[in-house]
């Protein structure tokens, strides 16, 4: 998911930048194949493994204000708890807005049709696209960011190398 959402950031502003390649069946196949793995991600989430490690709890929020101590035992604290969240709105207003959008190219698969809604309509889906693909690149810089930090460098090597280093302690 992580590679296609860069193709896909790649795709939309390389030729804001001046770039020239033909972008557009790039940019809109790797739109519906993100969208085929987000639905499987969330069908593993919710249906195999429970959505629940990722919910907010009160825990969480007591453990964030220091006011009970951090057990170490659990997988994600508040913070990239909220992110996830966070970029996952993102992601689906991107989707969303996505498939919308895809109403006006033709492909193999479809005809186009601009006409499934209003001129004005088109424009509040252009601009949520826009602002959407700002944000998530504004999330993509602060995941790396906050991946070099040293007090998460144990997040970084268990993601890198596959191991459980991530708990607290370990």
């Amino acid at each position: 998911m992580a590679v296609l959402a860069i193709i896909l950031l790649g795709t939309a502003f390389l030729p804001v930048l001046g770039v020239r390649f033909d972008w557009v069946p790039i940019h809109w196949i790797s739109g519906v194949l993100l969208t085929a793995a987000i639905l499987f991600h969330l069908y593993r989430a919710v249906l195999i493994h429970g959505i629940r490690s990722m919910m907010p709890t009160g825990h969480d929020l007591r453990v964030a204000l220091g006011r009970t101590p951090e057990d170490g035992t659990v997988k994600y604290d508040l913070y990239q708890k909220l992110y996830h969240w966070s970029v996952a709105a993102t992601i689906l207003v991107l989707v969303v807005s996505g498939c919308l959008m895809l109403a006006k190219i033709d492909t193999p698969l479809w005809r186009r049709d601009p006409s499934i809604i209003s001129d004005r309509d088109w424009g509040v889906v252009y601009v949520c696209h826009g602002a959407a693909s700002l944000v998530l690149i504004f999330f993509f810089i602060l995941h790396i960011y906050f991946a070099f930090l040293p007090e998460h460098r144990r997040l970084l090597a268990a993601m890198v190398l596959g191991r459980e280093t991530w708990r607290r302690g370990a």
